[in-house]
């Protein structure tokens, strides 16, 4: 029987929720059924629906696990600390970046056969996920300027991997 669910604020019950939501979606995206992502979160279906209804009675250790599995990172903010950042960098970006632009990018994103272009929130995207790919000694300037204008563009100091 799942745990009591403690008394939590309705603003904190909406991010729970959010947080579930965004990693259904997530699970989707990826392809991957609820019982593949719940085997590989080592937890059963049922606690992995759980986690995406937000219920809070769930284990913080359950959340991270799912996070991890479904190859995403919890990153930890405060929300004042990076107000004007972002529009002021994501103003510098292009609206799309062609892929064949950028040598490492076009290495990661080999499986796009019709893909010519990515929004800048999917460039990071590849980056972060194929990290352990990317070979840094052959990424020329160019492309290490995109790089750090993505990262300012989402407010971040450096990649989630």
């Amino acid at each position: 029987m799942p745990a009591k669910s403690p008394v939590i604020r309705k603003s904190l019950e909406k991010n729970l929720q959010t947080l579930g939501q965004q990693l259904r979606d997530r699970r989707k995206d990826l392809g991957v059924s609820a019982v593949t992502a719940a085997q590989a979160a080592a937890m059963s279906r049922v606690t992995l629906y759980r986690i995406e209804k937000g219920e809070a009675s769930v284990a913080m250790g359950a959340y991270l696990s799912v996070i991890c599995s479904l190859g995403l990172a919890l990153d930890l903010k405060d929300p004042s600390a990076q107000k004007n950042l972002p529009d002021k960098a994501k103003n510098k970006l292009p609206k799309k970046i062609r892929i064949s632009n950028y040598k490492q990018l076009k290495r990661l994103a080999w499986q796009l056969k019709k893909t010519h272009e990515l929004t800048p929130q999917e460039a990071l995207d590849f980056y972060e996920r194929n990290w352990r790919h990317v070979d840094i000694n052959s990424m020329d300037s160019r492309e290490k300027k995109l790089l750090e204008m993505l990262l300012a563009a989402f407010g971040r100091e450096r990649l989630l991997v």
